[in-house]
């Protein structure tokens, strides 16, 4: 299955994280799945599974494990503050 996933904010800082067109290997097919396995691959250290770390797909915000389709664009966003 093939996604585009995106990162935000510091997110897009971490282990040079890149946006773009990914192909998921097997077993990953939802959104829980694709957090934990973006975390090990691209060495972001916990970071992806940090509860305040929010994930969209498409434009709506999805709390836990979605499934996930051919085309859909993942969203990882970071915590936000406000002052």
């Amino acid at each position: 299955m093939r996604i585009a996933v995106e990162y935000f904010g510091k997110l897009g800082d971490f282990a040079g994280a890149e946006d773009g067109a990914l192909d998921l290997p097997v077993g990953v097919s939802d959104t829980a799945a694709l957090r934990a396995w973006l975390d090990e691959v691209r060495g972001f250290n916990g970071a992806l599974l940090h509860c305040s770390v929010q994930i969209a797909v498409g434009d709506e915000i999805r709390r836990g494990p979605f499934a996930l389709s051919e085309g859909d664009i993942v969203a990882f966003l970071p915590p936000v503050g406000g002052g």
